[in-house]
């Protein structure tokens, strides 16, 4: 009977081999991914689709007995990150936190703004609130993951302990930790959004598609995160899955340009697209303004002055962002890198005339459309070959 006990407890009821409990813990562990990316952020926290009632309970289930994580706190913690991103109110910023303390204490971070009632009552609407919420998930909280752990020791013995810690420690590192923290400090970025999020990764597998994290900020609503050809978005491919069995119904994804002949005088279905997609048309902009920046800094070091080479050098990695995203002293500098370049300026004016019909609220369009015709035409006679390139693109968006 001793031996038995022993023996028990040292394999569990399966007896598995260690790369069976490997694989076992990376399945279950993404799983909970899934819950999260899916169910919790896209689906509760964005309304971007609608999940199938029992597959909301499958995950409102699963992520109290694999996290102890409850719907209407995380989707009230995360919109009121995107209110008051990158400011001292947003619960988890590295931008105003520091990167270390987000990623190595966000969880902390996380357990302390959800105590923050404030939060729960402004942020936290549309979330369940049914009699399971109220009277197991909520009250009960450390229960799911109790039985969590009773399961995994049943199940492989001592080492169980071991698979309950890294599920345990999963959601705390990537999602608080790498997602809030490493997705607002480094990494690559398609869309100059307001805030400093960025895509961690073109391959969105491991943290289930929320490493393209610059996409989901600049597309907020929108249930799949990967925009160009060469990003994957694995939370995307299993909500298309879902759909396919009516198990999910998509409400929003991000717009995609659509370029038909272009046109000599501009109309509203015209006007339509280029506000629809106005995140694109500036991050192309963007990348217009970076090439002409870099030939002319070119210029410079071939024949040209050596300190205004220098300084033209020195601000070369945030120069053709948009004025709104630089800080006080990069502001100052603007006028001493345009001042004598006309083609540097060219572009600064046209993107700043451009970037300013996105914030004319109370222009009618009538007047949008003559401010875009007029645009086009300003770009065309410019004598600069990429704004004439650029203006008619804009002219083919249907």
């Amino acid at each position: 009977m001793l031996n038995s006990s022993l023996e028990f407890l040292a394999n569990g009821l399966l007896d598995l081999s260690w790369w069976q409990i490997l694989l076992f813990t990376l399945v279950m562990t993404h799983i909970t991914i899934i819950g999260v990316t899916v169910y919790l952020h896209r689906c509760q926290a964005h309304r971007a689709l609608e999940l199938h009632p029992a597959v909301s309970h499958f995950f409102r289930f699963w992520l109290w007995m694999t996290t102890g994580m409850l719907t209407g706190q995380w989707a009230a913690i995360h919109r009121k990150h995107h209110a008051k991103c990158e400011t001292e109110e947003d619960p988890h910023s590295p931008q105003t936190r520091g990167i270390w303390k987000v990623l190595l204490e966000g969880a902390e971070l996380y357990r302390s703004e959800a105590k923050n009632e404030e939060t729960m009552r402004k942020f936290s609407h549309g979330t369940p609130n049914d009699w399971m919420e109220r009277n197991v998930y909520t009250r009960y909280p450390i229960l799911g993951i109790s039985i969590m752990m009773v399961i995994d020791v049943a199940l492989f013995g001592f080492v169980g302990l071991s698979v309950w810690a890294v599920q345990m420690i999963w959601i705390p590192f990537w999602a608080a930790g790498v997602v809030n923290g490493l997705a607002h400090w480094w990494g690559y970025r398609n869309f100059n959004s307001s805030d400093a999020s960025t895509n961690i990764f073109p391959l969105g597998i491991l943290i289930g598609g929320e490493e393209l994290h610059n996409n989901h900020h600049t597309y907020a609503t929108s249930a799949k995160l990967s925009n160009k050809w060469y990003e994957f978005d694995i939370g995307w491919m299993y909500i298309r899955i879902m759909s396919a069995f009516k198990l999910a119904k998509v409400k929003k994804i991000a717009p995609t340009p659509r370029l038909l002949t272009a046109k000599r005088v501009l109309d509203h279905d015209t006007l339509q697209a280029v506000l629809s997609n106005r995140y694109e048309v500036m991050a192309r902009y963007g990348k217009a303004l970076k090439r002409a920046y870099r030939q002319e800094l070119s210029k410079l070091k071939e024949g040209g002055s050596a300190d205004k080479y220098q300084l033209m050098r020195g601000a070369r990695k945030w120069a053709h962002k948009e004025e709104a995203g630089l800080d006080e002293p990069q502001r100052q500098q603007l006028p001493a890198l345009f001042s004598d370049n006309h083609k540097l300026r060219t572009y600064i004016e046209l993107r700043q005339d451009l970037a300013a019909m996105w914030d004319r609220s109370n222009a009618s369009r009538e007047q949008l459309l003559a401010q875009l015709q007029d645009w086009c035409h300003r770009a065309e006679q410019s004598g600069i070959k990429a704004l004439q390139d650029f203006a008619s693109r804009l002219r083919r968006y249907a």
